[in-house]
């Protein structure tokens, strides 16, 4: 059995991406970016593409900071360009979350 599921969890790098075609196709491009410590430090960004958004994402794609939750499946395109031939992997978002932050109130506060 085969199986191409990945889940994502991280910020957003830079603010999300919009698009609305000719055909009225709208897509939203992600930049998530997850942190890892073990085996070692590094941080990767990973380009995530949600086409056909539902309306409360495509009013409010998200902005650079907020903490994502990505649900999809792996993919490698392939293009031409004028340097030859390119390819990229990116993630096909099926479900994007926002988490929610609450934000706490000082104890003190009256």
């Amino acid at each position: 059995m085969d199986l191409n599921l990945t889940v994502l969890c991280g910020r957003l790098a830079t603010d999300a991406e919009l698009r609305i075609f000719d055909s009225g196709t709208r897509l939203i491009r992600y930049l998530v970016m997850t942190r890892a410590d073990h085996p070692r430090r590094r941080m990767d960004v990973i380009p995530v593409t949600l086409w056909d958004p539902p309306d409360d994402l495509a009013d409010e794609p998200g902005e650079k900071g907020q903490r994502i939750w990505v649900c999809g499946s792996v993919q490698k395109r392939f293009w031409e360009s004028p340097d030859g031939r390119r390819s990229r992997l990116e993630v096909i978002a099926e479900q994007v979350n926002f988490e929610e932050v609450d934000e706490l109130e000082p104890a003190n506060a009256e």
